[in-house]
């Protein structure tokens, strides 16, 4: 699966505008590792793997387990609190969005780098065709690959 797949193409009630005949948020126990894992996230730029964001946390001196991390951050995405996306080997991982609505990621492949994009054309286009060929309730998920400016700068130097 290459890098920034979507993990799961439902969409959560916060990133689809949970409206009328939405599925209520179940409200989570708030628990100190909860919590830190929250905070760790808020402090990330990128999407990072329940690994690399399990080691964050051990060199803060956080004491959570590996699993615990992993069914914080899927709880986490199952509420449409974060994003998740798939990596080139198939990993999920997670980052915090500034965007509260639905929305698409430009994806650096040699970083990771991520931008948030809101693309209306590419909202009018999935309706549309949903629509001409009798689909409801449709989700979708948009992400668009390629280098940042710093891997391109990298690259033209000889550097990637």
């Amino acid at each position: 699966m290459p890098f920034g797949t979507k993990a799961d193409a439902t969409p959560s009630n916060a990133s689809s505008g949970a409206g009328a005949g939405s599925v209520p948020v179940k409200e989570q126990r708030v628990t100190k590792q909860r919590v830190a894992v929250s905070a760790a996230l808020d402090e990330l730029y990128d999407f990072v793997s329940t690994q690399e964001l399990y080691r964050i946390l051990q060199n803060k001196g956080v004491s959570v387990s590996l699993a615990t991390a992993y069914r914080i951050l899927q709880s986490l995405a199952d509420d449409g609190l974060v994003d998740v996306l798939r990596n080139g080997e198939g990993e999920a991982v997670y980052r915090r969005c500034a965007v509260t609505g639905h929305h698409h990621h430009l994806l650096c492949r040699n970083c990771g780098k991520a931008v948030e994009v809101e693309a209306p054309a590419v909202e009018t286009w999935a309706a549309r065709i949903a629509t001409e060929h009798g689909y409801t309730e449709v989700a979708h998920t948009v992400e668009i690959f390629g280098l940042c400016p710093d891997c391109t700068a990298l690259r033209a130097a000889g550097k990637l």
